[in-house]
């Protein structure tokens, strides 16, 4: 007999070799009818694989991730399959699923491909998946697998295969394809009921340009016909909201191809936005008690040489700026933390003056491949709301909680209501991929877990994805059409005091090292104004709009008076624009609800007579009219709402 211990701590005793199917029909037949994939003792599973000893499991369907995981990652294999049967003699590379859907790099071996031939693949695929077909899972030894894959000529299995070890090498068996597989997939193809192509790309295969280059299918599918009609829908909002699209109808940022890739120009308005924001943060970390610093976008390479980044990423970084002074070499700077480690270092440190905060907005470079820039989400220059934290080690997890409530109030005021916490540790079977001895690693995990869960966080663990001098708390947020962004992130770092040597006289009259918090409640501020573009569709919360406010007068008879109302509202702080063309009223308004103006104020005779204002606001129409003081107040009421939201003692 095995115990099973499932996901509400409950226990049941099974027969050892007890499958996650038969697991979830002993639970219901509900549970058995939607489920996809099983979690065993935190690994991914088929639910046919036998379970021969106690585990702890979690049954999932496709509501969860890891249900949505093994759905696409079967959706690859049968789009793998369709294709070798309407392209005889392709070459297959690798097909995983990815947040939305799957794709298929693929060597079409001299067949002319384009998106034309979607349609019929699409066929054919639904014509697969309805088969009912079964993955099966075959273990083989790297001999075999080897000899498969060469009899086929297909060199980038073999490659595959050379770095794997012989006894963990598996494949699966789906109808009359073959397939090298880690798994897991789903119980039956049938599940399947609808598949869209979304597009194709080119691939390096390795990601190395100067391997072969492969053509990437993307796709997605779905249980329901249903669900892909509305993420089709879904899709076209997307596009609507697409931050590039946005950023060029509000002028807010532009790329120049002189300037280079990657380089994001902001212009008036979105510098503007930008140092509405930079405020907006700068006055809670006053309040807060933390100290600015700048530093400057370059730095001798010997400092990231002690940091350990030029180990971690020199090679896929900008390369070292030679200067005429011999063998002196200077980096673009890819992190602002060396940097304050080295303020930090200036004077002695008592443990009185801790915990040190220092705060930069701080632009960092770092070289991204061509293909992956994606507008202000994927740049090479971009600027870090960054802050570092040198505290005493019993001062870590309060300090941690801290920086939390400090993102929990950013999320809140900017209406990011929906989100996750990822607690990320390293690989414990990778221990080489980070700096530092277990005991500091520990230490470092555990206030991170305690502090998320003392605030009350939903939280999720993933292990390798720490940082590779500490653990780390990253946001991920959903925004209003339920796609997920990774925005935000503090991290506990043990590594970076000890390499730069950083001290504090302790209570003792001994020397310490402090350690060190790394926190981007932001990101980067180009990462965030991509996202809350795309989440707000462009509207702004009133406090962050650029122009705030449109006078319009009715005729250029008004345009005066106009005047005067715009200096009453400047003096006021409220950012207003006088829109004096001679054009219809209709037309002035129109062109500004294109342009999402949150506030209209109409002016004519009646308005100057009584020394007030017709207000129309974006989306809702005329709202009355007031006085210009009146109107002040309201805007001032609005805004102050707007940063003082509702304290949440639960973030589920």
């Amino acid at each position: 007999m095995v115990t099973i211990t499932l996901p509400d701590s409950s226990q049941r005793q099974y027969d050892a070799g007890v499958t996650g199917m038969e697991i979830a029909q002993s639970i219901s037949e509900g549970l058995a009818r939607n489920a996809i994939s099983i979690s065993v003792n935190g690994d991914l599973w088929d639910l046919s694989r036998p379970i021969d000893t106690d585990s702890t499991v979690a049954i999932h369907s496709w509501r969860d991730d890891e249900g949505k995981y093994a759905f696409w990652h079967s959706s690859a294999h049968i789009l793998a399959e369709a294709i070798e049967a309407l392209f005889p003699g392709v070459k297959l590379a690798i097909g995983p699923p990815i947040e939305n859907g799957f794709y298929y790099d693929i060597d079409f071996a001299g067949h002319n491909f384009s998106s034309d031939d979607f349609a019929r693949i699409e066929a054919k695929f639904l014509e697969l998946a309805r088969g009912g077909e079964v993955f099966e899972r075959k273990s083989i030894s790297k001999a075999d697998a080897l000899a498969f894959y060469k009899e086929r000529n297909n060199q980038y299995k073999v490659e595959l295969i050379e770095a794997l070890e012989d006894g963990q090498i598996t494949f699966y068996y789906s109808g009359n394809f073959i397939d090298l597989c880690r798994g897991p997939h789903v119980p039956d193809s049938r599940m399947i009921k609808a598949v869209k192509l979304m597009k194709t790309a080119g691939a390096y295969w390795r990601g190395d340009e100067k391997r072969e280059q492969l053509t990437r299918i993307y796709g997605i599918s779905f249980p329901k016909q249903k669900d892909l009609t509305e993420y089709l829908e879904m899709l076209e909002e997307a596009k609507n909201r697409d931050h590039r699209k946005l950023g060029k109808e509000l002028e807010l940022f532009a790329f120049s191809e002189k300037v280079g890739m990657g380089l994001p120009l902001w212009l008036p308005n979105g510098a503007k936005l930008r140092a509405s924001l930079e405020s907006f943060l700068k006055n809670k970390q006053m309040e807060a008690g933390y100290e600015p610093v700048i530093t400057p976008h370059i730095g001798k390479k010997d400092l990231y040489v002690t940091s350990g980044h030029y180990e971690k990423y020199g090679k896929d970084s900008f390369q070292p700026i030679h200067t005429p002074h011999e063998d002196e070499e200077y980096l673009l700077k890819p992190m602002n933390c060396p940097h304050h480690c080295e303020i930090y270092k200036l004077k002695p440190r008592s443990y009185r003056d801790l915990p040190i905060r220092f705060a930069e907005f701080g632009t960092v470079y770092r070289y991204e491949q061509h293909g992956e820039l994606h507008g202000l989400l994927r740049v090479r220059g971009f600027t870090q709301d960054d802050a570092h934290l040198f505290c005493r080690p019993d001062q870590v997890k309060d300090e941690f909680k801290k920086v939390i409530d400090l993102v929990l109030y950013i999320f809140r005021t900017l209406g990011f209501n929906d989100f996750m916490a990822q607690i990320s540790l390293r690989d414990p079977q990778k221990k080489e991929k980070y700096f530092g001895e277990d005991e500091q690693w520990e230490k470092a995990e555990s206030a991170i877990i305690e502090a998320a869960a003392e605030k009350n966080l939903r939280t999720v663990t993933e292990l390798g994805e720490a940082a590779f001098y500490g653990p780390k708390l990253d946001f991920m947020v959903r925004d209003a059409l339920g796609r997920k962004w990774q925005l935000g992130t503090i991290q506990v770092d043990y590594q970076l005091p000890e390499r730069f040597e950083l001290e504090y006289m302790g209570a003792d009259n001994q020397k310490h090292r402090p350690v060190m918090i790394h926190r981007a409640p932001f990101g980067s501020m180009e990462r965030f104004v991509a996202v809350l573009l795309e989440h707000t569709g462009g509207r702004l919360p009133l406090w962050l709009a650029t122009e705030q406010v449109y006078i319009l007068p009715v005729t250029e008879r008004f345009n005066n008076y106009a005047e005067n109302v715009s200096k009453v509202l400047k003096n006021s702080d409220i950012r207003p624009l006088v829109d004096g063309r001679n054009e219809t009223i209709g037309k002035k308004i129109r062109e500004a609800e294109m342009k999402k103006i949150p506030y209209m104020l109409i002016v004519g005779e009646a308005e100057e007579l009584n020394n007030t204002v017709s207000i129309r606001k974006h989306q809702m129409g005329d709202q009355g009219t007031v006085s210009v003081n009146e109107f002040i107040q309201m805007i001032g009421q609005e805004i102050e709402r707007s940063l003082s939201p509702i304290k949440e003692e639960e973030h589920n």
